[in-house]
């Protein structure tokens, strides 16, 4: 499953339309979360970063109270089905707090899959027309430009860098997710052709993200273990609004940034976070903080995404790590061998017996919150009986960026306060969170 070439995401993002909320309200809603195996981009991905557009951040927002709780299994994304359209249509995303525009597979006979949203089925659907404002051409918060197609509808695309792509027309649609709780129509994307069968739950910072659109106050979601003990992918839990769990949560506060920055590396849109160190094992690597901090140009960011399988730190910082695996580990590792064209402590053996060789592994932020990966969980199986430590390195992938991946968020809930700018993590065991 290895992929010859990262795949990046270039998003269209634009202003954000005016649209009726409805009053904030005591009601939570709770849903179930489901995972399949991954298909097309997502299956030969490692990571998924969008260019982050410029939006500026309205701290005045009202929010929705919303709680809905979803289940999912995880493979190497996270999927969600989500009720859309009214009817409701289930429809399967990939969660991904990296992104920023929402989309779905749309039913364009005879291509599409039989699981694509029929627009045909819904009432409250509608397609922005080529006068909208977010259908101008070269607005400068575009990665590209959209444009109008032969039917004067507002045209887009996603371009990834192997090829793969994903467009159709941006619409308004529901989310359905009871008969008395559903969100306005949400500006979405409609694929009418596209190189993979989920969509895209966008959950950024961002202004057109499904979180800033719909007026979430609060989101988590809580990664199983890839494999329970009987070898099936255990179902893990996934909340909009607030968590049952929160009390014991340990909370960091978000580092944030003026949206008038135009650091060429920087992420604005991402959930940065302000890391300040690591240990191995119980040792604390002699890595400095700033490894972990925006330089002027915004490399070293430290980001924890949903869409990214591993974890890949800057070389300073990876330098380091991979110094202490090779003391802790070195005759088991691989050799000249390379997964996905960034993992490169890799090794031949039993996951176990090197895992207690190397010892647990956590990653230190302020206010003393830590993410701790256990033994147990510091390799995945890449297959052919080859075992890599979850961690690359980010220049191999072409960015400048210290991000956290899912693959390091096993068992641990994570919850990402909109409202209170911070992100919360609890320990549990999330194959019994659902």
């Amino acid at each position: 499953m290895a992929p010859s070439t990262p795949l990046l995401l270039f998003f269209l993002f634009a202003s954000l339309v005016s649209l009726s909320y409805p009053k904030p309200s005591n009601h939570s809603l709770s849903f179930s979360l489901t995972s399949i195996p991954l298909s097309s981009h997502s299956k030969n991905s490692l990571f998924s970063s969008s260019l982050a557009s410029q939006f500026k951040q309205n701290p005045n927002t009202k929010t929705t109270s919303y709680n809905y709780r979803s289940s999912f299994k995880y493979s190497m994304a996270l999927i969600v089905s989500l009720p859309i359209g009214t009817p409701p249509q289930t429809q399967q995303m990939v969660l991904d707090t990296g992104s920023q525009l929402s989309w779905i597979q749309c039913k364009v006979p005879p291509k599409t899959p039989p699981t694509a949203f029929d627009p045909l089925l819904s009432s409250s659907f509608s397609v922005l027309p080529c006068n909208h404002s977010l259908c101008k051409p070269r607005v400068p918060d575009y990665t590209l430009p959209t444009s109008c197609d032969q039917n004067r509808l507002c045209h887009y695309s996603y371009f990834y860098a192997d090829g793969t792509y994903a467009e159709g027309n941006l619409v308004r649609e529901k989310f359905t997710f009871s008969s008395s709780q559903t969100t306005p129509p949400l500006i979405l994307g409609c694929a009418t052709d596209s190189s993979d069968t989920q969509g895209i739950l966008g959950m950024n910072l961002g202004r057109l993200s499904f979180s800033s659109l719909a007026k979430i106050s609060k989101f988590s979601y809580c990664v199983p273990p890839r494999r329970s003990q009987s070898g099936s992918s255990p179902t893990g839990s996934f909340y909009l609004g607030p968590n049952p769990s929160s009390a014991g949560f340990k909370y960091v506060n978000l580092m944030t940034y003026r949206q008038s920055q135009r650091m060429p590396n920087l992420d604005p849109l991402a959930y940065t976070l302000p890391m300040l160190g690591i240990r191995i094992n119980g040792k604390k690597l002699n890595i400095s903080t700033s490894a972990f901090r925006a330089d002027p140009s915004g490399a070293g960011q430290t980001l924890i995404d949903s869409g990214t399988w591993f974890t890949f730190l800057v070389d300073e910082a990876y330098s380091k790590v991979k110094e202490e695996i090779v003391k802790l580990a070195g005759p088991k590792l691989k050799k000249g061998y390379v997964y996905g064209g960034s993992l490169d402590m890799c090794f031949d053996g039993d996951a176990m017996v090197i895992g207690r060789m190397i010892g647990n592994m956590a990653f230190e932020f302020e206010n003393g919150v830590e993410i701790v990966v256990e033994r147990e969980k510091m390799l995945a199986d890449v297959g052919g009986g080859v075992q890599c430590l979850g961690i690359g390195r980010s220049d191999l992938l072409g960015v400048a960026s210290n991000i956290i991946g899912n693959f390091h968020q096993q068992d641990l809930w994570v919850e990402f306060d909109l409202v209170g700018r911070r992100v919360g993590f609890g320990r549990t065991d999330c194959s019994r969170s659902v």
